[in-house]
């Protein structure tokens, strides 16, 4: 039985590697590298090329060396006053060559990749599923929100189990909130490889749009023997959240091919492993939603997903991810009942009782400085409320102070809160069915 990290505890780091056998990568592709970085970069100084590939500077030294000796680097000769005894390196005719034609094959430089089977054994150190979300730390992640008592019974075991979860019920209630409490409550940090290789294909992984707060380590230049904590080929970052809504389509979850700098980049399911995928508003995509379900099927159900190269190679990636469904339709009328036996948790998130709309409505008239006035309240229940069936929504409180604040600023009076103001607020929260004359 495996043991469970609380979200705190500190990820097992990427040992770095120690040498150019240990990396597991092809020599040419690796000196490759090496020389379309010091091309397109302009370093000279191993400690420069080191930083630049992601590499320990003694592990930078040896591929130096064999580009020395295949005669596609040259020492300069003269060493750099900042670097104290280093060597500057600087291409051959024959380096410059080779790089040039190396960048016709793929535009790559920088980082070096890390190979699918060693990232493979980090997923499995940092996996999304080792983690076990206490109350206490839901509850601190959801502190914001104002949520039914059994909410978050529901959602704690869900969330520690690392499998999907499908949020339904009218919209407005705060499914998208609530999906970013969960996001919150991993407090964790992953190792997040900058990019992959697969049978001689680079995958670039690391985004800094989703990967948020990626911390770096370099190597001491004064200090030969400092080890680094962590391989510098990944960036220590949070857990990644991917949040998809509308716009989602099948082709965003491929692998995208840039056929002018010949990389291949991750689709958004791979740059989330060790995180969240959110995928809001289900049902409001141009693909239906049981198509892009039954493109999940086989990641929810056996921990992995096939990608497809431009050659048509496929190839399986690990899928260590909670995804996350939120939809405003019932799950049946949108699924059938084999996709939804896959999605392992089904939680309604219904509207808020009176009670809490009353603390969500105080909640937020304090925050924005709105006073409360009783009559101006008893005319929104007795009055507004029954012409919907008494049916509360978590937004409605933040649209009609909102729309009250809006009028008070635009008559020049202080904010206040009337049956009138309610009622000119409440006009703009609905709109009349009616037929238009043209």
């Amino acid at each position: 039985m495996n043991m469970q990290a609380s979200p705190q505890s500190t990820v097992a780091p990427p040992p770095p590697p120690s040498s150019i056998e240990g990396m597991q990568l092809p020599l040419p592709m690796m000196r490759d590298i090496l020389l379309k970085t010091i091309f397109r970069k302009n370093v000279t100084m191993v400690t420069d090329i080191a930083q630049a590939i992601c590499l320990p500077r003694m592990v930078t030294q040896e591929l130096v060396d064999l580009a020395r000796e295949q005669r596609l680097l040259e020492a300069t000769g003269t060493l750099s006053a900042n670097a104290g005894p280093e060597m500057g390196y600087q291409l051959t005719d024959g380096g410059k060559a080779r790089a040039l034609d190396a960048l016709t094959q793929s535009e790559y430089f920088g980082a070096m990749p890390v190979p699918l089977a060693v990232y493979r054994e980090q997923i499995k150190r940092q996996s999304i599923r080792n983690i076990q979300i206490t109350r206490e730390q839901l509850t601190t992640a959801m502190g914001h929100l104002i949520l039914p008592s059994d909410l978050l019974s529901n959602l704690g075991p869900a969330v520690s189990s690392g499998r999907s979860i499908l949020m339904y019920g009218p919209p407005g209630n705060g499914k998208s909130s609530i999906s970013n409490g969960i996001r919150d409550a991993m407090g964790d940090k992953i190792y997040v490889p900058r990019a992959i290789e697969y049978s001689g294909q680079v995958i670039t992984v690391y985004d800094p749009i989703v990967h948020s707060s990626a911390e770096v380590e370099e190597d001491d230049p004064n200090s030969l023997r400092r080890k680094r904590s962590f391989d510098t080929r990944y960036a220590r970052c949070q857990r990644p959240t991917v949040i998809t809504g509308g716009e989602l389509s099948l082709s965003m979850l491929d692998l995208i091919y840039n056929p002018i700098a010949r990389t291949y980049q991750a689709p958004l399911q791979l740059k989330a492993t060790g995180g969240i995928f959110i995928v809001d508003d289900l049902g409001r995509q141009a693909e239906p939603p049981q198509a892009l379900v039954n493109r999940w099927i086989v990641p929810l159900e056996e921990s992995k997903d096939i990608l497809a190269l431009q050659s048509g190679e496929k190839f399986e990636v690990p899928f260590d991810t909670l995804v996350i469904f939120s939809t405003n339709f019932h799950p049946n009328e949108i699924f059938d009942q084999a996709a939804l036996r896959r999605i392992f948790y089904k939680i309604k998130i219904d509207g808020p009782s009176q009670e809490n709309y009353l603390k969500i409505f105080a909640l937020i008239a304090r925050k924005k400085g709105m006073p409360l006035n009783e009559p101006a309240l008893l005319h929104l229940f007795q009055e507004k409320y029954p012409t919907i069936d008494n049916v509360y929504a978590n937004y409605q409180p933040v649209f009609l102070i909102d729309q009250m604040i809006a009028i008070c600023e635009f008559e020049g009076i202080p904010y206040q809160m009337t049956p009138e103001l309610i009622d000119r607020a409440w006009a703009n929260m609905f709109v009349k069915d009616e037929i238009i004359v043209k």
